[in-house]
């Protein structure tokens, strides 16, 4: 056993390693995550559509988001294990959330990247997980089997 739990270790250990180098590759560092939230969420504020949301949600909170999101992107990119949140439960039951909002999220973010991304790389790297993080969040909030019920599509 006590094997087993060391070569999980040192597997995790080696994964964090190559998610290191990787980022150091591209000129990602801690430093760069902490803008990047930075400049986004302050962004968001400031988005007609999105800042309405998201204030409503965190009118009072934002530094303590803000500090979330920062050991999120830390950890996804990093793969530090650092954060430990619930994503899917923090945005259910959020006011006026609606699957349109996602993309003009991505836009944002995509925007704030190409502002601030040290290269392409980096930027294609970040959106890619961004999306697959919009497109878990969708389908998490707002998809309904019932509505990919054969019997219930139109002839």
């Amino acid at each position: 056993m006590d094997t087993e739990i060391q070569g999980r270790a040192a597997h995790v250990a080696a994964i964090r390693e190559r998610a290191e180098a990787e980022m150091k590759a591209m000129g990602i560092d801690e430093a760069f995550i902490d803008r990047l939230v930075e400049t986004f969420y302050g962004r968001v504020l400031q988005h007609p559509t999105l800042g309405p949301v998201f204030d409503a949600r965190l009118s009072g909170r934002w530094p303590e988001h803000i500090q979330k999101m920062k050991s999120f992107w830390s950890s996804v990119a990093f793969r530090s294990g650092a954060y430990g949140g619930k994503p899917v439960q923090a945005h259910t039951g959020v006011a006026n959330m609606s699957p349109d909002l996602f993309p003009q999220w991505l836009a944002l973010f995509s925007e704030t990247l190409s502002d601030i991304a040290p290269n392409r790389e980096a930027k294609g790297w970040f959106m890619a997980t961004a999306e697959r993080i919009a497109r878990s969040l969708t389908l998490s909030l707002f998809y309904n089997p019932a509505l990919d019920d054969p019997q219930r599509k139109p002839a």
